[in-house]
């Protein structure tokens, strides 16, 4: 799983603002140039840059309580829309998804795994865990052989596409690797590559300014 995640942005204050009073998630740690919001069981921080840097993550949520959330979501902010549709099944994964930018730009998915739910009230325990995080890199193969070599399967195979949506990681937690200048889905952005820090298990992954992979 993707215990804890470090992405960059010049927009800190307006970040805050947003995971702490608009989506009322737990700050765990807040300073002037960094914070740090609870996802469930995951820990996503951003820290202060001078240059403007995006990125697109996925949080798990029930899949029971996914209605639940859209109306809740809607209430607080505008979803992302493809051809004419604000969410979309996906039936590889069994799941529902739904997006929407930050003050930052960040594409964030929301994703419900049909098959695992948690019944009660929508609380901000419904925010699982990061589900996806993605690393957008010029070195797509090298990068994908360096994951694999750690133990990190990819799913459906073992060669990396350079020009696709790699997805390695299993059950419902994965890394998207991409290349960049591919257009998000639910997005008008296009993939850029900006460094970012994630712990997978007890293994610490450092990607740099220029998408190559430090361990």
């Amino acid at each position: 799983m993707i215990k804890s995640a470090t992405l960059y942005t010049n927009n800190i204050k307006a970040l805050r603002r947003f995971y702490g009073n608009v989506l009322e998630l737990d700050l765990t740690d807040s300073a002037p140039e960094h914070f740090t919001v609870r996802f469930g069981e995951s820990h996503l921080t951003f820290k202060h840059t001078e240059q403007p840097a995006f990125y697109h993550f996925a949080i798990n949520i029930p899949g029971n309580q996914f209605s639940m959330m859209k109306y809740w979501i809607t209430d607080r902010l505008t979803l992302n829309r493809e051809e004419g549709r604000d969410e979309v099944y996906f039936p590889s994964f069994d799941a529902d998804s739904m997006y929407f930018e930050d003050p930052a730009g960040n594409i964030v998915e929301l994703i419900g795994r049909r098959k695992r739910d948690l019944f009660g009230d929508l609380t901000k325990e419904s925010f699982l865990n990061i589900s996806e995080m993605s690393i957008t890199t010029p070195h797509v193969v090298e990068v994908g052989d360096q994951l694999q070599d750690l133990g990190i399967p990819l799913r459906n195979g073992t060669e990396v596409e350079p020009n696709e949506l790699n997805f390695l990681g299993r059950g419902d937690t994965f890394m998207v690797l991409v290349p960049p200048g591919r257009r998000w889905y639910f997005s008008k952005k296009i993939s850029e590559t900006f460094p970012l820090e994630m712990t997978w298990n007890d293994e610490v992954i450092k990607l740099d300014g220029e998408g190559k992979l430090e361990l």
